[in-house]
């Protein structure tokens, strides 16, 4: 909590065991589509204690950093979308079972977000529909996973284009907001770079803000609600009154999160994306585990963010509460009723 208020997460992944990737792995060694192992009761290769032993970590990860209720989605580096696209969709539906086995663990501390089974190739995105309104229906997700190009290989059509609008249109229809996060890099030149899917995500999550801001995506889709993350993917580098950038007021459509561990970068995000336009996220636990050295809290993990914002002076009070807590809960509703 932050001052007696519930802080709310909208960016962290789902935890699992190691073992139980080794679906995966089956899935891509036989080249054959195969039920989810939690389908039925089932577990596959992962017992329900380490289960709930990597649910437990991620539980006390969160209490370590004072963050009483997170949004859990798949791990964009493990979503694969380069893989054959008939096994796409059973890779997805079992990792959207682990994301509702690890809420139903602790149904007062997460809410589900749905990886979609999206294939750059085809015709467009309604074929992501019937996992996505499975999740809603039966596990009651409050949002999904975008990923802007799944393959890597930049051939996925920009988020402003048709290929997009069957899920636009859903979306709005549920009120359902969109979380977008670059995933995997197939850029031959990112080779040498470690961790290198980390250049897909800012480079497709920036590509999205600028589509997202200099189109008519929500000219036609008023109500379509989309948060990207790691502020955005990069920050500007012109004065608000530049052509370069937007000049639409798109308060009420988009949003970016907190996940951005440097102080500096977090701090002109923040100031540039506005605290209106600004979520509450850390992505804990994920990449953010190097120890800080420097500001407020050296010592702690770079996702400990609760004490790095609350210590900005240039932030009132209420616009920390805010960025905690109300915008949030503006945004996911549900976050207010577990």
């Amino acid at each position: 909590m932050y001052n007696g208020v519930k802080v709310y997460d909208v960016h962290s992944h789902v935890s699992v065991p190691a073992s139980s990737n080794a679906f995966v792995a089956s899935l891509m060694a036989s080249n054959t589509v195969m039920k989810s192992p939690l389908s039925q009761g089932g577990r596959g290769q992962a017992t329900e204690e380490e289960f709930r032993a990597a649910a437990a970590r991620h539980l006390a990860y969160m209490d370590d950093r004072d963050i009483d209720v997170q949004i859990i989605g798949p791990r964009p580096f493990m979503q694969l979308g380069w893989m054959s696209p008939h096994l796409i969709p059973a890779w997805a539906r079992y990792v959207n079972d682990t994301i509702h086995q690890q809420i139903t663990f602790n149904p007062d501390r997460f809410l589900g977000a749905v990886m979609l089974p999206q294939d750059s190739d085809a015709a467009d995105i309604s074929h992501v529909l019937p996992e996505l309104d499975r999740c809603v229906n039966e596990y009651n997700f409050v949002a999904a996973y975008l990923s802007p190009d799944p393959k890597g290989l930049r051939t996925t059509p920009g988020v402003n284009e048709p290929y997009w609008y069957p899920l636009y249109e859903r979306c709005s229809e549920l009120n359902l907001p969109i979380i977008v996060h670059g995933t995997n890099s197939q850029d031959p030149r990112h080779n040498p770079l470690p961790q290198n899917y980390q250049m897909g995500f800012v480079m497709e999550q920036l590509l999205a803000t600028q589509l997202y801001s200099h189109t008519d995506v929500f000219e036609r889709f008023p109500n379509l609600k989309v948060i990207v993350c790691h502020c955005g993917g990069a920050l500007n580098r012109f004065i608000k009154s530049d052509s370069h950038l937007s000049q639409k007021d798109l308060s009420n459509n988009l949003y970016f999160d907190t996940c951005a561990h440097d102080i500096t970068y977090l701090t002109a995000a923040i100031q540039q994306r506005t605290v209106a336009q600004t979520l509450f996220g850390t992505e804990a636990p994920g990449s953010g585990a190097a120890v800080r050295q420097e500001g407020e809290g050296p010592g702690k993990t770079g996702d400990d963010l609760i004490p790095v914002i609350s210590s900005f002076d240039w932030l009132s009070e209420e616009e920390k509460i805010d960025i905690f807590h109300n915008n949030p809960a503006r945004i996911f509703p549900a976050f207010e009723k577990v």
